[in-house]
């Protein structure tokens, strides 16, 4: 555990993904683009190889989709070929395979996907999240200290980290509890270091900023925020406003 873990602690941090982004947490959100169709399920050399040694069509077809969703997604689908069928169809036109429906054999021996899984980590290299965490949270606590970005930015930009680094992503609230407390750390240190570069003088002109005084029904902060506000009459001819 690193020391930011220690410091921040496993309470409870307040949900704030949306239940749309929960849902569809390594999940096909719609169908890949043009470009990552390109990128992420184009077949090499090196997996025609692996794809060669298996025994059916519906075996090579399923083989794949789960080597190259996991490079899409970060992630395995408990369903292996419950993806959008431009996905099936760009992965059986390049093995050859004219009926790509044959796809559906794939999952009719439960250990076959588990089998293969291992093999795509072995094969490509992935990594158990528990390997990486320490070097999440520490860029996590970077993050947030350097931008002040909240939990929202910062989780994207974790979910792209760990796929870069061909990690598998963890279960989403695991994800999203180690982001609210690393980030939470991150903005409380930050804002505590400003506070004691604050004299006592500068602290009450600003607690004078927020206060309301007497009479008034806003704050200066308030009226500042607002900015100018113009006044003047405006003739009755059609003069642009700055006339």
């Amino acid at each position: 555990m690193s020391a930011i873990d220690e410091q921040v602690g496993d309470g409870n941090e307040r949900p704030f993904l949306s239940a749309r982004q929960v849902a569809t947490y390594g999940c096909f959100d719609g169908p890949p683009s043009v470009e990552d169709l390109e990128r992420f399920f184009f077949l090499d050399d090196a997996d025609r190889v692996l794809l060669a040694k298996r025994r059916g069509d519906g075996n090579r077809l399923g083989f794949a989709l789960q080597l190259t969703t996991v490079r899409y997604l970060g992630t395995f689908l408990d369903d292996p070929i419950d993806v959008p069928s431009v996905v099936v169809d760009v992965l059986a036109t390049q093995l050859g395979i004219a009926d790509a429906s044959c796809v559906k054999t794939y999952v009719e021996r439960a250990n076959t996907k588990w089998e293969h899984r291992r093999e795509t980590i072995v094969a490509d290299g992935w990594r158990e999240f528990a390997d990486v965490r320490e070097d999440l949270t520490a860029w996590i606590d970077h993050r947030a200290w350097t931008t002040g970005a909240g939990p929202k930015v910062i989780f994207q930009g974790v979910l792209a980290w760990l796929l870069a680094r061909q990690v598998l992503l963890p279960a989403v609230r695991e994800l999203e509890r180690l982001v609210a407390r690393v980030v939470r750390l991150s903005h409380v240190r930050l804002w505590t270091t400003l506070a004691a570069m604050v004299s006592a003088r500068q602290a009450g002109l600003l607690l004078d900023l927020v206060e309301v005084p007497a009479g008034r029904r806003v704050s200066p902060l308030e009226r500042l925020r607002q900015g100018p506000v113009d006044r003047s009459p405006r003739c009755a001819c059609s003069c642009p406003p700055w006339w």
